[in-house]
């Protein structure tokens, strides 16, 4: 049988590494990577339900695009559950934090409409319940096909198992608003395989989600990122000297880090029409540095591929640590190699004195970055906490080369169109 890259006609690609000694460089509170503190008196989108990961509709090549001067985002999204006696402590008040933490066994894709691009107005589901296979539907993106207003909605079908998939629909506007139709059909895409991407059979704590296609500006092709871990047993990964880096004398000691072995995934689809895949190599590979890469996507400016993905402290491995937030890289090509950005790979993370503030941001070729808040402090010592479950505010940020620079602060949930399509 012939390989992928053979079928294909490719060149085979080694994967990029981010090293222990790049990660080495992560240099929390930085100002030119720290995103600014959000307050403790943040408003709420909607006091009904949480949202999480936020998918703007875009096209192919990136651009977030409205439908006849409305724009539209998704988001992951579970009702509150503010009366029910399991989220009630003794004393019979609402325990929002627990409520908050079980939101992911419940989550579902929504939608939200607006002629400003924040201020958004609740939509409601984008599917009917029982249309998806599995009881989660975790995240991913959806894309506006053309002006008919086809959307494919790619998204990450979860429990039982992690299988890319998507759905089509049609997005409807009229004068007062925004109805998604149709999403009926999904279709399932891929899962992992066991030689390029681990398995849950392989390693109980794996990750396979969050599907992002897009349109190779050079060759024209149908690509798509996704988060992985590479392939193998769980703790039989070696973190070798390529793994390493460059480190100074003392830091040669992995500890256990062959248990972090995050990736950025990729495949290509064998059709225009998305409908057929095949996995290719990694992208990027963290081994012994993180275990989370999660909604990889990408920038395209000045030539080059931006690479971003966001990432946690508490995933990072012995020895190695940096904020919640967003980490970066860059290459002259699709396929690599690809370095760090900033040196670190650090673009945007949470400042020390509010490490959980803000998560899963997007970065938005017009430099906007869009996450949501997961919580606040709201006293001094930050025993105290305000749960989010809502849009953070946007953040402007600049990249120049090979360095990114925060330069802006927006208001929560600002989510402007690029373009504009008129649907016929």
């Amino acid at each position: 049988m012939k390989t992928t890259t053979e079928k294909f006609g490719a060149t085979p690609h080694q994967p990029s590494l981010w090293t222990r000694a790049d990660a080495l460089k992560v240099r929390a509170d930085d100002p030119t990577t720290t995103q600014p503190l959000v307050s403790a008196d943040f408003p709420v989108l909607n006091n009904d339900v949480f949202i999480w990961d936020t998918m703007p509709l875009r096209d192919l090549d990136g651009n977030v695009t409205s439908v006849d001067g409305w724009s539209v985002i998704f988001t992951l999204t579970a009702d509150r559950h503010p009366n029910d006696p399991q989220y009630l402590d003794e004393d019979g008040n609402y325990d929002i934090l627990r409520d908050w933490n079980d939101r992911h066994g419940r989550a579902k894709m929504y939608y939200w409409f607006s002629r400003t691009g924040k201020n958004w107005e609740f939509g409601g589901r984008v599917m009917a319940e029982g249309v998806s296979p599995t009881a989660r539907e975790w995240a991913g993106t959806p894309i506006l096909l053309n002006d008919r207003g086809e959307v494919d909605l790619y998204y990450t079908a979860v429990t039982p198992g992690a299988t890319i998939v998507k759905v089509r629909g049609r997005v409807v506007t009229t004068e007062h608003g925004v109805s998604m139709v149709g999403f009926e059909k999904v279709k399932p895409l891929f899962e992992a395989d066991g030689n390029l991407y681990q398995t849950e059979a392989q390693n109980a704590f794996w990750g396979f989600r969050d599907p992002w296609p897009f349109r190779d500006p050079n060759d024209g092709k149908l690509y798509m990122l996704f988060e992985g871990n590479v392939a193998g047993e769980r703790g039989s990964h070696k973190v070798g000297e390529a793994e390493i880096g460059d480190v100074p004398p003392g830091y040669e000691d992995v500890g256990n880090s062959r248990f972090q072995t995050a990736c950025v995934g990729i495949a290509v689809a064998r059709g225009a029409d998305g409908d057929d895949w095949e996995m290719l190599p990694p992208l990027l590979t963290a081994v012994g540095v993180n275990d989370q890469t999660e909604r990889p996507h990408f920038v395209f400016q000045d030539g080059k591929y931006y690479l971003f993905t966001i990432s946690h402290t508490f995933t990072y491995a012995d020895g190695v640590t940096g904020p919640d937030g967003v980490y970066g890289f860059v290459a002259d090509s699709l396929f690599g190699p690809y370095v760090p950005l900033n040196g670190s790979g650090l673009v945007l993370g949470n400042p020390s004195s509010q490490p959980f503030q803000t998560y899963s941001h997007y970065v938005m070729p017009n430099g906007l970055v869009t996450s949501f808040i997961d919580s606040v402090p709201t006293d001094e010592t930050g025993t105290q906490i305000r749960v989010g479950g809502t849009e953070a505010p946007t953040v402007g940020m600049k990249i120049k080369g090979l360095q990114t620079f925060v330069v802006a602060e927006y208001d929560y949930g600002y989510i402007p169109p690029m373009l504009d399509v008129t649907l016929k």
